[in-house]
């Protein structure tokens, strides 16, 4: 599979620490070559679902190689979220042309979560959904022009937190279970998981970033001790 010329281990550098590497393959392209048991997660998936999978694998064995790894195989694991080699983490997401992977092997990253959604308007009506009294208080703060897409940016923010306190937790939570502060001038954000879940001694707090990628948001955690 061919990778994208666009350099994004440099586009990983304002969304995530040094030990992070992000690259990204095409999900419309012909399925690229799996590892060992990673075959496995498509023997029942249709082609469209299969080649998504293939460029989420190829994008985390591209990063893997990024940070002087071998690719290794990344199974599934409960609740269809990726199992990363030892050693390793990582978070992989995907739109309709783009499949992105993040991988670190440091230490002390406890978990990483990556999430890209387009950046559209959300409807207003989705808004109690997605958000909590207090973060609906700042969307009306805004300028109604900038509301629905901001709303959009909690949403891929709030999925992300998600996928990076799954990997921790293993426990499926909602919207409402996190409140997010979004600091716009510095694309910076903050915020904690309310929810009582078994965090083993990590924080409950997590600090992420977020960027436009052309006409998509990208929001990515890194989750700490």
């Amino acid at each position: 599979m061919m990778l994208q010329r666009f350099a994004y281990s440099e586009f990983a550098n304002p969304l995530f620490g040094d030990r992070v590497a992000m690259a990204w393959a095409d999900p419309r392209a012909p399925m690229s070559r799996l590892i060992g048991d990673e075959v496995l997660a498509i023997e029942q998936e249709g082609a469209a679902r299969a080649r998504e999978f293939c460029a989420g694998r190829a994008a985390a064995h591209a990063a893997m190689e990024q940070l002087g790894h071998a690719p290794r195989p990344v199974l599934l694991g409960d609740g269809q979220g990726p199992v990363w080699p030892p050693g390793l983490t990582g978070s992989i997401s995907h739109s309709s042309r783009d499949s992105l992977a993040v991988v670190s092997d440091d230490p002390e990253i406890l978990a990483l979560g990556l999430k890209i959604g387009p950046a559209t308007a959300l409807e207003s009506s989705s808004w109690p959904e997605i958000c909590t009294i207090r973060e609906m208080h700042w969307l009306a703060s805004l300028g109604p022009s900038q509301r629905g897409h901001f709303a959009m940016l909690m949403k891929c923010i709030k999925e992300a937190v998600y996928k990076a306190q799954f990997q921790i937790t293993g426990t499926a939570i909602t919207y409402h279970d996190t409140e997010v502060n979004i600091d716009l001038n510095t694309n910076f954000f903050e915020g904690a998981v309310l929810a009582d879940l078994p965090f083993r001694g990590a924080r409950k707090s997590f600090v992420g970033r977020f960027a436009l990628l052309s006409d998509y948001f990208v929001a990515g955690v890194e989750w700490r001790d």
